[in-house]
């Protein structure tokens, strides 16, 4: 019986991902890019899932798309005009990184080894990403004569400045945990044998936290980022005004004024 190129694992309300190619470092193929979409639709449905954990199996998180594949009649850029690999990428690839970063609930990359070329992209549209020492974030898109379409072009600059998102994009060279911890690629640097764990539990905190509320501040958060101060207010206030008057915030007054945890129910 053929392995899954990706599983799906749900535990509560944390649903988790696997990239599960291990012997093609998770090599992206259709089909894979296609199942991680069909999750994160379902989670914006309002399925019980709260927050995704994506990870990679084995010893890397993934290498971006299947190099010996990709331009095969079965690939991801499978005709050679420039018209047809413009398509593949707007309509193959990029509504995967699309998909990541407009997901209405937290997802969290677990970068359990190398994030190389697509890989890191795919890294980068997360909200959160946690690593350990094995970790490290490299686009490689260069080394084959490409660059970053999948994304990093954008994120880079923004996470950690142009100057060194530059370096990372003119040449290649990987760039390890504590550095990765340095620049804000990672918000936590962990054993990498308490890095499942350590996920998890940032999973269940966040899972438990107001799911409205959660929802909306990614949705100001990310907006934010190419909009004026004046802006973001005037959509942080239309946003709050929906959490003031939830259940949810008058189950979290409650409960501190009882000194006791709140049991939020999204409503």
């Amino acid at each position: 019986m053929s392995q899954q190129a990706t599983t799906v694992a749900t535990e509560g309300d944390v649903t988790t991902i696997t990239l599960n190619r291990p012997e093609r470092m998770n090599a992206l193929t259709r089909a894979m890019i296609d199942e991680i979409i069909a999750v994160l639709d379902a989670a914006n449905a309002g399925s019980d899932t709260r927050v995704v954990v994506l990870t990679g199996a084995g010893r890397g998180f993934c290498g971006g798309a299947d190099l010996k594949d990709l331009n095969s009649p079965q690939g991801l850029l499978p005709s050679d005009s420039p018209e047809s690999k413009r398509q593949g990428l707007r309509h193959g690839v990029q509504p995967l990184i699309r998909a990541l970063r407009d997901c209405d609930v937290p997802v969290i990359a677990m970068v359990n080894g190398d994030a190389a070329a697509g890989g890191c992209d795919l890294a980068l549209a997360c909200d959160i990403r946690i690593g350990s020492e094995r970790t490290r974030f490299m686009e490689s898109f260069a080394r084959i004569g490409l660059f970053p379409g999948t994304g990093g072009c954008w994120f880079l600059p923004r996470m950690v400045g142009l100057s060194k998102a530059a370096e990372m994009v003119f040449t290649g060279d990987p760039i390890g945990a504590q550095e990765a911890y340095q620049w804000g690629l990672i918000s936590q640097l962990v054993p990498h044998a308490e890095l499942l764990d350590r996920t998890m539990v940032l999973a269940r905190r966040i899972a438990a936290g107001p799911p409205i509320a959660l929802r909306l501040a990614k949705m100001v958060m990310h907006r934010g980022v190419d909009m004026s101060l004046e802006t973001s207010l005037e959509l942080a206030a239309a946003s709050e005004s929906i959490t003031l008057t939830s259940d949810d915030h008058r189950e979290g007054l409650a409960a501190f004024l009882e000194k006791r945890e709140a049991r939020f129910r999204g409503a």
